[in-house]
């Protein structure tokens, strides 16, 4: 994800997997990082998104939980704009984007852009 580190795109890969308040342990247990991670490296990165409002948690006896404070749609549109905003040229990427989309992709948009017409 654009804005996010290489461990916290894996840790909001997890906890989009999981669709259910994870603990740290639950999180580092699914982590397939090709490295080994220590418990507190996991925890640091799951406080950093939360105070980075990628992810809520809520105190369980002496643990938090954490879930996705955003679906991953929602991060990738996120990832979308912030590169159409950096790349001084939105139309032209625009452009460029719609011509290599997919039919179904383009039906996609299409739909999209009829709803943001209607004001849904």
């Amino acid at each position: 994800m654009h804005g996010l580190g290489e461990l916290e795109s894996a840790v909001m890969g997890v906890l989009w997997s999981v669709g259910s308040p994870a603990k740290v342990r639950d999180v580092l247990d699914r982590l397939n990082t090709g490295r080994p991670l220590a418990y507190t490296t996991v925890m640091t990165v799951l406080d950093n998104l939360h105070r980075k409002a990628w992810v809520r948690r809520e105190k369980v006896g002496k643990a938090y939980r954490y879930e996705p404070a955003v679906t991953q749609a929602e991060a990738s549109a996120r990832s979308l704009r912030q590169v159409l905003d950096a790349s001084g040229d939105p139309e032209g990427a625009l452009l460029h984007f719609a011509t290599s989309v997919s039919e179904s992709e383009s039906e996609v948009l299409r739909r999209g852009l009829r709803r943001k017409a209607a004001g849904r």
